[in-house]
C-alpha cells in the first residue's frame, strides 16, 4: 500500500510536468543553446564531421525542442521519447567514439556512452508507459 502523501504526489499533474521537464532538461537545454548560439552549433557539428551542418543543426534543434515539448506536454509523448532516444543513440558514434581513443580520454568517453545508454533505457521506459496510458485512455476499436 502506497502511503497517502506519496500517492498524492505521484498522482499530481504538476508533479508529472515537473518530472518530465527535469527528465528532458538535458535535451531542451541543449536545444536552446544551439538555437541561441547557432554559429557555435554549426562549428560543433562541423568539428564532428556532421555535414551539411546548415541542414543538421536546425534538425537537431527541432528534435531536441520538439521532442522535449511533446514529453513535457504529454502529447504523443511516446514519439517525443523516441525522438530523444534516437538522437541520443546517434551521438554515441558521432561525438563519443571511445573505441577510437586511448588512455583517460577513452575511459571518459566510455563513461559518457554508458550514461547515454542508461538514459536511452529510461527514455524507452517513458515511451512504453506513455503509449500504454494513451492506449488505455482510447481503446483500439476492434472490427
Amino acid at each position: 500500500m502506497t502511503p497517502r502523501p506519496i500517492a498524492a504526489l505521484l498522482s499530481s499533474p504538476a508533479f508529472g510536468i515537473v518530472a518530465r521537464a527535469l527528465l528532458t532538461f538535458i535535451f531542451w537545454g541543449a536545444g536552446l543553446d544551439k538555437l541561441f548560439n547557432f554559429g557555435g552549433a554549426l562549428a560543433l557539428f562541423e568539428f564532428f564531421g556532421v555535414k551539411p551542418a546548415l541542414f543538421f543543426v536546425p534538425l537537431a534543434i527541432f528534435v531536441l525542442l520538439g521532442g522535449s515539448a511533446m514529453v513535457i506536454a504529454n502529447r504523443m509523448a511516446w514519439l517525443g521519447f523516441g525522438m530523444l532516444a534516437v538522437f541520443t543513440a546517434l551521438t554515441i558514434p558521432i561525438a563519443h567514439p571511445f573505441w577510437t581513443m586511448q588512455g583517460e580520454q577513452r575511459l571518459f568517453e566510455f563513461h559518457v556512452v554508458v550514461e547515454h545508454i542508461s538514459l536511452i533505457g529510461g527514455l524507452m521506459i517513458g515511451a512504453i508507459l506513455c503509449w500504454r496510458l494513451e492506449r488505455e485512455a482510447r481503446p483500439i476499436a476492434r472490427a
